[in-house]
């Protein structure tokens, strides 16, 4: 079955509780699993950060929202157990428990009063719509936002000059690292006479081998095998056995294939690719916000 989301947790979690025993947060989540009937890749499925599964994060949610509630409470570090107001709230057996449902507690009340002024009943029949978490939807909004920056970014390469646009290339590779210095790091060769070579960069600070770089500023035309095999041509010439190939288009299914069967090592990154890469490395774009997301730190209070 699909992943629960956080709110459908609420209910089987409480029962999960209801025989009145300290539980911790994992034991929850391998019962709840087996409760919900999920396979093993279900239970591994990550969240878009890759930073926790999204059932564990779900889970965790439910617990933090019941605890809020007051119907769950934590006696020390990792460690929950159910309230006399979860008993008595199972013993009245609710439909469902949801966000909507814990609305009924005051301090449910308090833990989600929005700090804008806004109605408490406003904030909630919004949240009230989402199955996700609010750390998965956060994540998905980010996750909007570069993928908007991303497409805007390559349309911008993709106007820019050739000559710019291959030594925004090695600026690039600079970035990620190869060779150190910009100016020590490589160069882009003249326009025009490159000879198949847009590009030259050192693996590594001390330059002891170069790699050859292939930069093709084209609007939507996929770049081909015949391509492929031309740039090998060109590395073969520099006796080279490795290069890039960046292009601002896409790559056939025949040059990916090609270049799995070849001796030389041929690393090939598509307009997608390379926009990514320049937002992780900040190169042609600016940080405007930075949010960061806090627990606290229970080694600081000893525990």
């Amino acid at each position: 079955m699909p992943i629960p989301d956080f709110q459908s947790i609420m209910s089987p979690l409480l029962k999960f509780t209801g025989d009145n025993k300290e539980h911790s947060l994992r034991d929850a989540i391998e019962s709840l699993a087996e409760y919900f009937k999920l396979t093993p890749d279900e239970q591994q499925e990550l969240l878009a950060s890759g930073s926790q599964a999204i059932f564990d994060n779900r889970v965790g949610w439910s617990k933090t929202h019941l605890l809020k509630a007051g119907l769950l409470e934590s006696p020390r570090r990792s460690i929950f157990k159910i309230t006399e107001r979860g008993l008595m709230v199972l013993g009245d057996n609710p439909l469902q428990i949801n966000m909507a449902y814990l609305r009924r507690f005051p301090e449910y009340i308090d833990f989600i009063k929005p700090s804008n002024g806004s109605s408490s009943n406003e904030i909630t029949e919004k949240i009230d719509v989402f199955e996700a978490t609010p750390q998965e939807i956060l994540i998905a909004s980010y996750l909007k936002i570069r993928t908007t920056l991303a497409q805007e970014l390559l349309q911008k390469v993709k106007n820019c000059h050739p000559a710019f646009f291959e030594r925004l290339v090695v600026d690039l590779l600079v970035k990620m690292g190869y060779g150190g210095s910009l100016k020590d790091a490589g160069n882009a060769t003249r326009y025009s006479s490159d000879g198949g070579i847009d590009g030259i960069i050192r693996e590594d600070k001390l330059g002891l081998d170069v790699i050859y770089i292939q930069a093709k500023r084209w609007e939507s035309q996929n770049i081909g095998r015949p391509d492929i095999q031309s740039f090998v041509g060109a590395l073969d010439g520099h006796r080279s056995t490795k290069g890039i190939f960046i292009t601002t288009s896409k790559f056939a299914e025949t040059a990916v294939e090609y270049v799995k069967t070849i001796s030389k090592k041929v690393i090939l990154i598509d307009g997608e690719q390379l926009a990514n890469f320049m937002i992780d490395y900040n190169l042609g774009v600016s940080v405007v916000d930075i949010y960061e997301i806090k627990k606290i730190d229970n080694d600081f209070f000893g525990e």
